[in-house]
């Protein structure tokens, strides 16, 4: 529920706000003078300031300027009977969002209201897309038929209602941040911020300005305040990957605002409220880092009161056809081209692969098949994959028979991928691939022909 702040000094109008405001569902803070107004926005959570221009000691401006130094984010409406075209351009001017003029309409006001906190909403998004922290569009999809990762997704959606915070623990690659947004849009959060900062990207010594902001002059070089994440995520959720980076003094501090709701600016006089539900990941087996003193015990107990292990892709390879294939999809439509389809043959060599990288790995290779391929089907040649990889670089090799009977089986499967190869370099052009092979064109065609290449 937003706060708003009412600074109205006759008695008859702010109780007149105060009920309009509570039966459109916000919470009206009264303040009688500009003095008292000024404090409360320094000392409440307020997410909007509706003031009397006209007021005693300070007046409506005053407020707004003292409104725009605290957090320029807050939204300012100005009320007057004296309403003029040039004081109107003035307040706006100095930051205000709108102007009105009494005697008004309340279903004016409740609509400027609105805009006005959708408009700061906005604002705060904006300001996360612009440093790449949000980027997501819509509820993102979580792909797969195997257990364990059905598993993982009704546990989400158990968890999700509530403020308790998650630890999701996997290797890299596993698709932590995905799960991450997962629980924020099922969650009742969905419509307030998502903040994701990775931990271990960011130097120690800047990480705690990012998280917490800092006031002006908190230090050199700060010339105007900067609003930290944790303000920015306020209703919403707060997503700390590689937590397990993070310096002991620095998680004494998100200790406090996960016990606390509580932060404080760099530089700052007085502690902050905010409302954030924090999901922390890592990729390290944590209970050790908690044993070799690198992550503090009380906060380990903090952030796993949920703990979620996101298995890795080698251990749910009967999900890699539906990823690659949305893969495929995705990247096709990227480059505008007709969706690829992926040969069976090309499936079953990357569900041999042991995909250390995970999905990430996976997403990868499948990208840059899409780019090599100039058909509608990738083919195991489009696969690029590490030397050595395996069995599955020279796959369906008969473990059974003879030696000599392998033999053949790897030269047919190896000539196979070469000529293949070959012909995609030269566009289908058969006589110049036949001597970028050094094979008369004859032979060529006999092992087209033998081998059943397309």
């Amino acid at each position: 529920m937003e706060s708003i702040l009412i600074v109205e000094d006759k008695e008859s109008m702010a109780q007149m706000l105060k009920e309009t405001i509570e039966t459109a569902g916000y919470r009206p803070v009264i303040a009688r003078d500009g003095t008292e107004g000024i404090r409360k926005v320094r000392t409440d959570k307020i997410d909007l300031v509706l003031t009397d221009l006209k007021l005693p000691q300070k007046n409506g401006m005053d407020v707004l300027m003292a409104v725009k130094e605290e957090n320029p984010l807050i939204p300012v409406i100005l009320m007057t009977a004296f309403g003029s075209v040039d004081l109107a351009v003035r307040a706006i001017k100095e930051g205000a969002f709108d102007f009105i003029t009494k005697p008004f309409d309340t279903d004016h006001l409740l609509h400027l209201i609105k805009k006005a906190i959708d408009n700061q909403r906005l604002i705060a998004e904006n300001t996360l897309l612009k440093e790449e922290l949000s980027s997501v569009i819509g509820m993102p999809k979580i792909l797969g038929k195997s257990k364990e990762i059905t598993d993982v997704a009704q546990k989400i959606q158990k968890v999700a209602p509530a403020k308790t915070t998650v630890l999701l623990l996997g290797e890299s690659g596993t698709g932590k941040e995905l799960f991450a947004r997962a629980i924020h849009f099922v969650s009742p959060r969905k419509d307030n911020p998502f903040v994701p900062i990775n931990c271990a990207a960011i130097p120690g010594e800047l990480l705690e300005s990012e998280l917490f902001g800092y006031e002006k002059g908190a230090f050199t070089g700060a010339e105007a305040r900067k609003i930290g994440k944790f303000e920015f995520a306020d209703r919403g959720t707060i997503f700390l990957d590689e937590i397990a980076e993070m310096n002991i003094s620095l998680q004494a501090k998100i200790l406090r605002v996960i016990q606390e709701g509580e932060i404080e600016r760099i530089g700052g006089l007085k502690p902050i409220s905010v409302d954030v539900r924090v999901i922390a990941a890592t990729n390290k087996e944590i209970e050790k880092a908690v044993a070799d003193g690198s992550v503090r015990e009380d906060l380990y107990y903090r952030i796993s009161v949920f703990p979620l292990s996101i298995p890795p892709l080698r251990e749910r390879a009967e999900d890699i056809p539906l990823l690659a294939d949305f893969f495929a999809k995705k990247y096709s439509a990227e480059i505008k081209t007709a969706a690829k389809s992926i040969s069976p043959e090309a499936i079953d060599l990357l569900m041999k692969y042991p995909w250390k990288g995970n999905v990430r790995e996976l997403e990868n290779t499948i990208e840059r098949a899409v780019i090599l391929c100039d058909g509608g089907m990738i083919t195991p040649e489009h696969i690029s994959l590490p030397q050595g990889a395996g069995a599955s670089t020279i796959h369906d090799l008969p473990m059974e028979g003879t030696l000599e009977e392998t033999t053949k089986e790897a030269v047919r499967l190896a000539e196979t991928r070469r000529i293949r190869k070959a012909l995609r370099e030269t566009k289908g052009n058969k006589s110049r691939a036949a001597e970028l092979l050094t094979v008369s064109y004859k032979t060529l065609l006999t092992k087209i022909k033998d081998y059943g290449i397309e």
